[in-house]
């Protein structure tokens, strides 16, 4: 990746191991939340597999398969037999086609846990930059960790808003019949669309500068990255994950295209993000870019082609 060196008017993050013990404490308290976001997706699709074609799910999830009644069965059959072996939103997290209140606070759950294990992570430079900062202003002892964790809470609050909109959207699109009771995209229509959008974004201003304030944090506090408080940690958490969201809105969105509950895609681009915003690199944002646009470029195509006359 082609380095970056950052503008001079933004502070850098702390380059020494000068965290002291805060930091394991820190991590330990991101890890069980990431662990726990992931524990939860993974119980949904264990609870599926036995018993539902994971092809609806999106693309990689047929692998599956082979765990469930399932296994070398004809498309048609599996069609079939999933409508016959359970109804939708009678697996753990999963909501029904009614979408009630309760669906929806089923949606959210999940939009919440995806965050956790796709988000939080993408948040360990940030945070251990910022526990440096705490360390060298109160001392290096355990008490230094607290302003950290409420950092980590308010980055994680702005994710959570961002999971309240995505809900919305969900329910708006599955009231339009854009998305399926297994929660994938229906047309090609829908999944071109996202496609698009977020290889577009790729390129805009908005997504450079935000990318910048992830790869080189700006503390609210000026040249006092830790503020020493929990009130300032949390202020610091919720300015950092402004920034995430700016940067990483887009990318995380591709959800809808490929399957919400798809986990193969879920650790792809949860890993993708984590690369993109802890490695800093002109060439993979834009590669990003590129190979969304194509990738909707090519289903466009093959739309086209399907539709033109023989």
């Amino acid at each position: 990746m082609t380095p970056v060196s950052g503008p001079q008017n933004i502070d850098h993050p702390a380059r020494g191991d000068s965290s002291g013990r805060a930091w394991p404490l820190v991590l330990a308290f991101v890890a069980a939340l990431s662990l726990g976001g992931w524990a939860y997706l993974i119980a949904m699709i264990a609870d599926m597999v036995p018993v539902m074609d994971m092809t609806q799910a999106g693309p990689g999830m047929g692998v599956l398969n082979r765990f469930n009644l399932f296994r070398g069965l004809p498309a048609e059959t599996r069609a079939a037999l999933a409508v016959l072996c359970l109804p939708a939103g009678a697996t753990f997290g999963m909501p029904g086609p009614e979408m009630t209140l309760a669906d929806l606070g089923k949606v959210f759950l999940m939009w919440a846990m995806m965050a956790m294990a796709m988000m939080l992570p993408t948040a360990v430079p940030m945070l251990k930059s910022y526990s440096a900062g705490t360390s060298a202003r109160r001392g290096l002892g355990l008490r230094s960790a607290l302003p950290v964790v409420f950092a980590a809470t308010g980055y994680l609050s702005v994710w959570l808003a961002y999971a309240l909109v995505a809900t919305l959207v969900q329910w708006l699109l599955f009231s339009l019949g854009a998305l399926s009771e297994m929660m994938a995209p229906i047309s090609l229509a829908l999944t071109t669309s996202v496609l698009f959008v977020a290889g577009l974004y790729q390129f805009t201003p908005a997504k450079k500068a935000c990318l910048l304030r992830c790869w080189y944090p700006h503390w609210v506090s000026g040249g006092d990255p830790a503020g020493g408080t929990v009130l300032s940690g949390f202020r610091e958490g919720i300015y950092q994950g402004r920034a995430c969201l700016g940067c990483c809105w887009a990318v995380m969105t591709v959800m809808f295209a490929v399957g919400l509950m798809n986990i193969v895609w879920i650790a792809l681009l949860g890993g993708v993000m984590a690369l993109e915003k802890t490695f800093p690199s002109r060439i993979f944002p834009a590669a990003i870019g590129v190979a969304l646009i194509l990738w909707a470029g090519f289903l466009a195509s093959t739309v086209l082609l399907a539709s033109a006359p023989a």
